[in-house]
């Protein structure tokens, strides 16, 4: 019994730890809160925000409840483990094996504890120089994100699409919502590059393509992230892209620039110039947050322009000729069957850098 009350005191310092390391006890608040508001009819009076309070609920819940849950077995096995029933021990090492398990899972959620790693995301995709080449490539590399998002389930939706004259795309700007999003995807974050024989010469010749991928986290309020309404020049046009007729007559399409540090943002996909304006507004809060944590910048007015994420921020090679190779250059972890990875396999790349990042061996 003295064995197994040592492994039990070793799990519950280390389980407290990592509760005050996550601050469970505030997200419990919030969850509290939240609840208290979808319990209230009237909430459906607005729909859309709703919706997001329900989500935003079920997120916290799916994050929360394993957390409080093994709280809760804790507690229960310290009290019996303290009436000293010695015919209960292999119970009580079963249970406690179990426990560990469990703990040891949730330890992953130790990654995610960024200011705004719980947060929805944003992801722009830009084709690199090169024509017809890098567009296709970045259609690649869009196509390889929605297979991801498919897999788990995730919800996207298309803020902004420019297609390439031939093939592939210019532009593709994607929101994305689930657990963790943001914290997620902050790995591919940079220039992606390809190495291959081009489907589009008659020679086949081996060419290179790149890619800049953003990440940025969605900022809804924007209290947190304040723009002085003077740094900002809005512009309206024409939508060229789709969402019905009405869309291409009216102009609805908005493009905010960010005069102190020339931040350009474009939205044109949704139906009203109002929504397109919010939107756009949303990109811009994420990315001038993420200018200031590469610049490590106090507030925005310290940011300076031309100094974020870069084309020569090269994080990832996929090679398809001569032979078939994929690896991340930060974290040096590569895969050899190139198509699943291009096909919305890249869990293991984002959970090695993930697990560097976090100081844990994968």
């Amino acid at each position: 019994m003295f064995d197994l009350s040592k492994r039990l005191d070793i799990l519950q310092a280390d389980f407290q730890a990592s509760w005050e390391k996550l601050n469970l006890d505030q997200r419990l608040a919030t969850l509290s809160e939240l609840e208290k508001e979808v319990a209230v009819p009237e909430i459906w009076n607005n729909p859309d925000n709703a919706r997001e309070k329900t989500t935003a609920l079920a997120n916290l819940h799916e994050e929360l409840d394993p957390w409080t849950l093994l709280k809760t077995q804790l507690n229960d096995i310290s009290e019996l483990m303290a009436l000293g029933d010695e015919s209960l021990v292999d119970e009580f090492a079963d249970q406690l094996t179990a426990m560990e398990q469990s703990f040891a899972d949730l330890r992953r959620a130790l990654r995610f504890t960024g200011k705004h790693d719980h947060n929805d995301a944003i992801l722009r995709i830009t084709s690199g120089a090169g024509g017809t080449e890098a567009m296709d490539w970045a259609s690649m590399l869009e196509r390889m994100y929605l297979r991801w998002t498919e897999r788990h389930g995730y919800k996207v939706q298309i803020l902004d699409r420019i297609d390439g004259e031939e093939a592939g795309i210019k532009t593709s700007v994607l929101e994305i919502s689930g657990h963790n999003i943001y914290g997620q995807l902050k790995s591919e974050h940079g220039t992606h590059r390809l190495v291959r024989q081009s489907p589009f010469n008659a020679d086949h010749l081996r060419q290179t393509s790149f890619a800049l991928v953003e990440v940025l986290p969605v900022i809804r309020d924007d209290s947190e992230v304040q723009i002085n309404p003077k740094d900002l020049r809005i512009d309206v046009y024409h939508s060229g892209g789709h969402g019905g007729q009405s869309v291409n007559t009216t102009n609805s399409a908005v493009r905010i620039t960010h005069i102190p540090t020339n931040t350009v943002v474009a939205i044109q996909n949704e139906r009203s110039q109002l929504q397109n304006k919010e939107k756009a507004m949303e990109i811009l809060r994420g990315k001038l947050q993420q200018m200031m944590q590469e610049q490590n910048a106090e507030s925005i007015d310290s940011l300076r322009a031309g100094e974020s994420a870069s084309w020569g921020q090269q994080i990832r090679n996929y090679v398809l000729h001569p032979y078939k190779l994929v690896k991340d250059t930060r974290t040096k972890y590569e895969e050899n069957d190139a198509d699943a990875v291009l096909d919305g396999k890249i869990d293991n790349f984002i959970t090695s850098y993930l697990d560097e990042a976090a100081g844990q061996n994968v």
